[in-house]
């Protein structure tokens, strides 16, 4: 009886190919052995499908244009901005060339009627539609990976600096970013960074907050913005300056009351993180307190739902002086939920403004007039919602960008990947 094959003796085999022979896999059919996990396939749904649904969600937009001069469909107008967009388009004129270059492939998703749009229909479309009409099309669009929305909702202004013209100041944009899904909800055009204060209410008001953590500078620090948040469900961590002079004092009096007991007050907590590997060398090291509400603190009936206060200071490489930060909350004490808020808020500085100056180069775009400042920084920050939540390719959004210009299977992967959530 001649003896038992042992494959995995041979000198070209591995541990895998043993596991395969033991199990028998090794004598079957290529096309019945199973697929390892990371070559699963996923779920697919088809292009159409997908642009379907987006077409469902702009169905109730209002076409800007008189109906005589309605050469191009609105809705082949709006999907080949953004899909440009993710492709790394940043004009109207590349918008224009992108589709024209992939006009054959375009041809088979959409009607076209007049084939592609020049860089004018671009412009003067997309900077008549009403944006806010804009916005809300596009989240519904995104509805699937807003639900159950958690964790911190960072609210922050950029000024985009390119946009300035003449003696026009340069648009400024106020944003919703939540942190941990990656995922864009909602933006306000405000007149200058003096105005953010008024731009809040109505933004938060457009989003669903309960469960949410809502983090915003010392700027927005305003009694109407706490309520606004507490009666939306959600909870807040606002940073306190100057501008909230009798809060800022009353603060900095309960810490230093609290740093000279040794923090041995009741509920009183601490917490310490520290980043040896900076950029250039730089080490930061963190430390934050908080604890319940003093009774005697004078500002605590003006806030809303305030529970608990917090201190946060930040020393950089070798420095003995810190820069502390102060901040009220809503929610119970609980000093690593409080220093999680206070480092999730840069999300969207490092997530979604540094990508918009560094990948989209937002600062450069002149655009402006109309609404095409608003309405083209929407699909900028809905492009890097899409392109940060893909996963069928690990890389930077510059490279999926790139990769999705030149690929368009990879494209419709990555636009494929939002309906699957949906």
């Amino acid at each position: 009886m001649p003896p038992t094959e042992q494959p995995w003796k041979e000198p070209s085999a591995n541990k895998q190919k043993k596991k395969k022979a033991i199990s028998g896999e090794l004598n079957q059919p290529a096309s019945k052995r199973k697929l390892s996990r990371s070559k699963k396939k996923r779920p697919q749904r088809s292009t159409e499908q997908t642009l379907q649904s987006l077409c469902e969600c702009f169905g109730d937009l209002k076409d800007p244009r008189v109906k005589r001069s309605q050469r191009h469909r609105l809705i082949d107008i709006v999907v080949i901005a953004i899909l440009a967009v993710i492709a790394n388009s940043d004009t109207w004129k590349d918008i224009q060339i992108w589709g024209e270059c992939h006009e054959a492939w375009l041809d088979t998703i959409l009607e076209l009627p007049n084939g592609i749009p020049s860089k004018d229909t671009f412009r003067r479309t997309i900077s008549r539609i009403d944006p806010q009409a804009f916005q809300d099309a596009f989240l519904q669009w995104l509805r699937g990976m807003r639900k159950g929305l958690k964790g911190v909702v960072a609210i922050d202004g950029k000024t985009l600096r390119g946009s300035k013209a003449g003696g026009n100041k340069p648009l400024h944009i106020i944003s919703a970013w939540a942190t941990e899904q990656n995922l864009t909800l909602g933006q306000r055009l405000v007149d200058g960074k003096s105005n953010e204060i008024t731009a809040i209410p109505p933004l938060l008001k457009m989003l669903e907050l309960k469960g949410a953590i809502v983090t915003i500078d010392a700027m927005g620090c305003q009694k109407e913005i706490a309520s606004t948040i507490i009666d939306a469900k959600g909870d807040y961590c606002l940073a306190v300056k100057g501008n909230q002079e009798t809060l800022a004092h009353d603060l900095e009096q309960c810490f230093e009351q609290a740093i000279n007991d040794d923090f041995s007050g009741s509920g009183q907590e601490q917490f310490a993180t520290s980043e040896d590997k900076r950029p250039h060398g730089r080490e930061e090291s963190r430390q934050y307190y908080s604890m319940p509400v003093p009774e005697t603190m004078r500002s605590k009936s003006d806030w809303k739902g305030l529970q608990s206060i917090g201190m946060a200071i930040t020393y950089r490489s070798k420095d003995t002086d810190g820069e502390v930060r102060y901040f009220i909350m809503s929610f119970a004490n609980n000093v690593e939920k409080f220093a999680n808020a206070v480092r999730s808020h840069w999300g969207i500085e490092n997530s979604l403004h540094w990508v918009m100056d560094v990948t989209f180069r937002e600062d450069e775009c002149r655009i402006r007039n109309d609404h095409g400042g608003e309405n083209v920084s929407w699909l900028r920050r809905l492009a890097t919602t899409i392109l940060k939540n893909d996963t069928t390719r690990k890389d930077s959004i510059r490279a999926k960008r790139i990769r999705a210009g030149y690929d368009v299977n990879f494209l419709q992967d990555v636009i494929n990947s939002i309906s699957l959530q949906n």
